[in-house]
């Protein structure tokens, strides 16, 4: 195993000068490219029927065998992957030290036009100029968006895991092919001692021109371009714990198939109220996901729901139940000194003041805010997780057929209850919500809104609430 490494990967797409670099590492004494390995249509390349002894029915069906056999060859052998190859083969690649990792890229523009082009032509491999212009195909804007978000999604996966397992990659791109001192730093990387003469001359570029040149609509293609978030600025950070399915929340009508998802702080008292009257069996919950298979298993009809809330009036639910509940007293004694957040302490039988009930909600908005962050020492809470947050983990089992919106609870849970012939919730389904918007009319103001959508702000823009609350 030279310089650690019994094997290697190039992580590359169609149209990112591959061929080129598989040809020219081929030509180092010791090192073995062998194509496109786990590509689903062919063997290593269009026409190779068998690979290290197997064929590919066999390779199908136990693609890590091959991977297997490529290691136990003599010298340096890798080949080339792509995010449409067998996917049972990247994690074992992926969790691999031994195998090293190879980066190519492309101006992903470029690599889309030249695939475009490829496909007019039906020339994938050039060895000679061509004798004709290449044709102008048309640059088709949603084509190229779903490819660099397809691309996009698993280079991030594979960083992510190199990240984790304290791996590192050799990153080249498309124009350090013609480099042989890129080349042979990549040699170096990979802990040969052979080094390349001279880049492989068995291959030349297909379409030298510049891009304005290879299309035949340039002004749609630029439009196209320049709509790109390319550095990434409408991403939304999320520094939030990573949340599990939270299986054991779901409460089903024991009578009905219909199951409620429940995301905390939005309500739901009278949501089981009216599942548990649906029948005689009142309700179904303290679920596993073994149980709850089951539960979805025997009712092929079921249905699921969830419901979120605008997160201005969560917030403040979840304040007031911080408030009241004795379990949070470590936390608002820490709220007092760190916060210097003013502790609701009133007498019996009398209101809390306006004014100090705004003054202690703002602070409180201002510790989510940090705390979801990860800017405070203290753990963040599912109680006040974003909603976001909750219904990726739910996704992580299964996504509820419906989620509805507080506001029009009473009309979504209809419309959900005809379709499989049950009695509609009541009126009272709503109520509490209707108190909790009582009690924050009477402290909102311009400041607490802004504070709620900073803390929330994935809930914002992702959920699709405005600052404002929304009507009763």
């Amino acid at each position: 195993m030279a310089g650690g490494f019994g094997s290697f990967v190039i992580f590359a797409e169609m149209r990112t000068g591959s061929n080129l670099l598989e040809e020219t590492l081929n030509q180092v004494e010791g090192v073995k490219s062998h194509g496109e390995l786990f590509n689903h249509a062919h063997l290593g390349g269009p026409g190779k029927d068998l690979a290290f002894g197997m064929t590919k029915a066999e390779r199908d069906a136990a693609p890590l065998g091959l991977l297997d056999r490529l290691k136990a060859e003599p010298g340096l052998n890798g080949f080339r992957f792509f995010h449409d190859h067998d996917p049972r083969v990247l994690p074992a690649l992926l969790a691999d030290p031994g195998c090293a990792k190879i980066m190519l890229s492309r101006n992903p523009v470029e690599s889309y036009v030249s695939l475009l082009i490829a496909r007019r032509t039906g020339e994938w491999r050039t060895r000679a100029a061509p004798v004709e212009e290449a044709p102008q195909p048309r640059f088709d804007r949603e084509e190229f968006a779903a490819i660099l978000a397809s691309r996009g999604t698993f280079r991030r996966e594979v960083n992510r895991a190199l990240q984790i397992s304290g791996q590192t990659a050799f990153h080249i791109d498309y124009d350090d092919l013609q480099s042989v001192e890129v080349i042979n730093g990549l040699l170096a990387f990979l802990g040969t001692a052979a080094r390349a003469a001279r880049i492989s001359q068995r291959l030349v570029p297909q379409n030298p021109a510049s891009l304005t040149e290879k299309v035949a609509n340039v002004t749609e293609m630029e439009r196209a371009v320049a709509g790109v978030d390319w550095a990434d600025l409408t991403r939304i950070p999320a520094f939030e714990t990573w949340r599990s399915p939270g299986v054991g929340r779901a409460v089903a009508a024991a009578d009905a198939p219909l199951m409620y998802l429940p995301i905390p702080s939005c309500g739901g008292a009278g949501i089981r109220d009216w599942l548990s009257g649906l029948g005689q069996g009142g309700l179904a919950e303290g679920f596993t996901q073994g149980t709850l298979r089951n539960w979805l298993r025997d009712r092929p009809r079921h249905r699921s729901f969830t419901v979120v809330r605008h997160p201005m009036l969560r917030a403040y639910a979840i304040f007031r139940q911080v408030q009241s509940d004795a379990d949070f007293e470590g936390l608002k004694v820490g709220l007092e000194e760190a916060w210097e957040m003013p502790r609701l302490r009133p007498k019996p039988g009398e209101p809390v003041a306006a004014e100090q009930e705004r003054a202690a909600f703002h602070g409180f908005l201002r510790f989510i805010r940090a705390n979801l962050r990860g800017q405070t020492p203290v753990q963040q809470n599912l109680l006040w997780a974003s909603q976001m947050s909750v219904l990726q983990g739910m996704a992580q089992f299964a996504l509820p057929d419906l989620i509805a919106r507080e506001e029009t609870l009473e009309a979504d849970l209809g419309h959900l209850a005809q379709s499989l012939g049950l009695a509609p919730p009541p009126a009272t389904v709503t109520q509490e919500a209707a108190d909790l918007r009582e009690g924050l009319a009477r402290i909102v103001d311009d400041m607490v809104a802004a504070m709620a959508q900073a803390a929330y702000s994935r809930d914002y823009q992702l959920l699709g609430y405005e600052a404002a609350l929304p009507p009763s």
